[in-house]
């Protein structure tokens, strides 16, 4: 059984919004910092703000990434959030991709890679 939560998300700035994101994953993802436990599949809603956008953007998703307490690396505790195949993720993935435009092709590390 898959547990559903709700995580609230605000982005500030656009270094701390492409330290987040993963453009990796199908659809396009972020990376949640969070020491609550969730499994793989987890389904969870995001509600999402990001920057001088004044709406926040509501996220069905699934956890697909999970960065435990203690993490080698001293990598930020936290679960990667798929976005679901709706037209919210659609629209939050191409709201993200606009404000990444030029950083998507940077080899900065992120919190997941």
């Amino acid at each position: 059984m898959t547990q559903q939560g709700i995580l609230s998300l605000s982005i500030k700035d656009r270094q701390t919004l492409y330290s987040a994101y993963m453009p990796f994953v199908q659809g396009g993802g972020l990376f949640v910092q969070s020491t609550k436990r969730y499994a793989l599949g987890d389904e969870v809603f995001l509600l999402l703000t990001i920057m001088e956008l004044e709406e926040r953007l509501p996220i069905p998703g699934k956890v697909v990434w999970v960065t435990p307490p203690g993490a080698q690396g001293n990598r930020r505790p936290g679960i990667g959030v798929q976005f679901g195949d709706t037209s919210d993720g659609a629209h939050a993935r191409t709201i993200i991709e606009s404000h990444l435009a030029q950083l998507l092709k940077a080899e900065k590390r992120t919190h997941t890679m």
